[in-house]
């Protein structure tokens, strides 16, 4: 006898599913009955039919019932038989049998509205080329990834360290906080201390849970006339007005900041001094003790983003503003272990104490938990000075790295673009003598097996600039790309 209820047009199994098959069945069933389409009485059939209905065994059917009955959704009455429970509706909604919304699918697109953003569409794009530039990378390849295995293992294999794995909040490892604290204030000229660190997964966190605090509808903010694009979009969606101001070979132009000031309030002053992003110049110490004076003048935060700070090559660093701050005006957000795998890279904010109990209470709603065993293992690193070990090993590579790409962007491409070698950093600024369409290039290039993403692409009427990032490749692999880039130009500009 044939089933009233037509099982077969909501119940559909896939035999190449890692799923097991009764599950595949009960889950279906649980779903119809969620959706009203198998209401409280019903009476499902015997094992033999169903299975027979199916075309599946016996032993299978015996299962989803077994299921079924462990979930609650289904009662067996003694010599009556298997009949849903639990629901309240007495009449079954009507089973849908079209093909293109069965029960075991999840829908494509909610019942709700909801609120879209322009201002967050992904920026970011892939290919399948062999050669890819980026915006400055490190490579994963000098990473060695085995000892960093060691070094997590071993960290959860000492009982010593069960102690430590305890001494955490929400804020973040107390440990590495503390380590932490007196490796910036070693090799960047600070004076905080555990107190004055929050633990971030990036710059862009960083960014942003500062963003919710400082900022307001309405605020303005300065950035350089050419700025992290990642940056620019959390301010866009704070609410807040950006006003470029102009960069030179000396970073951002200080008395365009003061102009500025005199006429308008600022809220904010984004800064990336070390290696301005993107063209990779050092704002000079002058100017940083200058924006220090306007920002104590006029009242606004300078938010420093050291997104590379220990990858510089020739002299020491300059240190950063935050080092020189006496009147809580600067807010520092950086990366630490950024040379090492990126499961053990992290971000971190350096600000007063104050701003520091408010940015606790919002990483607490967006990231609780952290990694606390990650940061354990970093903590460790500063501790023993395995960090200054990795970082003199891959300083070394990257140094040798820039000096190639340069060299070699001089030697096949000197009549079309200049440079000049950057300080530090993973990547190259290349401005081009000549109008060139960079969208056509960047076509040509991919044709040729190598990628060149948009947002390396900088160019107006004024400006044709491309930001090259060279630490990801070794000399081969860049010398090709540049090989590939050249022939790109020289089927644009024929």
């Amino acid at each position: 006898m044939s089933s009233p209820v037509p099982y077969k047009s909501f119940v559909q199994i896939d035999r190449q599913s890692a799923t097991a098959i009764y599950l595949q069945i009960a889950h279906q069933l649980i779903n119809a009955i969620q959706r009203g389409y198998l209401v409280t009485g019903t009476k499902l059939p015997g094992t033999r039919q169903f299975s027979e209905l199916l075309a599946v065994n016996r032993n299978t059917i015996v299962a989803v019932y077994e299921e079924l009955d462990t979930q609650g959704w289904i009662e067996t009455r003694p010599n009556k038989g298997t009949f849903i429970i639990g629901q309240t509706k007495d009449r079954p909604q009507k089973i849908r049998t079209t093909p293109d919304t069965p029960l075991a699918r999840y829908p494509k697109e909610t019942g709700f509205d909801f609120r879209k953003s322009s201002l967050l569409d992904n920026p970011f794009e892939h290919s399948s080329c062999e050669y890819v530039f980026n915006d400055g990378t490190p490579d994963i390849r000098l990473t060695q990834v085995s000892h960093l295995s060691s070094l997590y293992s071993g960290h959860l294999k000492r009982k010593s360290n069960h102690r430590k794995l305890g001494y955490y909040n929400q804020d973040g490892s107390e440990f590495f906080k503390k380590h932490l604290s007196n490796y910036l204030n070693q090799s960047r000229g600070l004076h905080i201390s555990k107190d004055n660190i929050l633990i971030t997964r990036s710059t862009e966190m960083s960014v942003y849970i500062t963003s919710e605090i400082l900022l307001s509808p309405g605020d303005t903010v300065l950035v350089g006339s050419l700025s992290y694009f990642s940056v620019n979009m959390i301010f866009q969606k704070s609410g807040a007005r950006i006003l470029s101001v102009p960069i030179d070979e000396d970073g951002i132009d200080v008395d365009a900041v003061r102009r500025i000031c005199e006429r308008q309030r600022i809220r904010m002053l984004y800064i990336t001094p070390h290696h301005h992003y993107p063209t990779t110049v050092t704002l000079s110490a002058e100017r940083r003790i200058a924006l220090l004076h306007l920002a104590s003048e006029f009242g606004f935060i300078i938010l420093e983003d050291d997104y590379d700070y220990d990858f510089h090559y020739d002299n020491s660093p300059v240190l950063p503003l935050a080092s020189a701050d006496t009147n809580g005006m600067v807010v520092y957000t950086g990366a630490f272990g950024k040379s090492l795998a990126p499961g053990f890279r992290t971000g971190f904010i350096i600000a007063p104490e104050n701003l520091m109990t408010e940015m606790r209470k919002h990483l607490g709603i967006i990231d609780r938990q952290g990694d606390v065993l990650m940061e354990q293992v970093l903590g460790e690193m500063i501790e023993s000075g395995e960090i200054h070990r990795y970082l003199k090993k891959s300083l070394k590579v990257y140094r040798e790295r820039r000096d190639h790409i340069v060299e070699v962007l001089q030697n096949e491409l000197q009549d079309f673009m200049e440079l000049r070698k950057p300080a530090g950093g993973l990547a190259v600024w290349t401005r081009w003598k000549r109008p060139i369409n960079l969208m056509q290039l960047g076509k040509a290039c991919s044709r040729n097996n190598l990628f060149i993403p948009k947002t390396l692409l900088y160019q107006h009427r004024d400006l044709t600039a491309m930001r090259l990032g060279f630490g990801h490749f070794t000399q081969e692999e860049a010398a090709e790309s540049v090989k590939i880039l050249k022939k790109g130009v020289l089927e644009v500009v024929k």
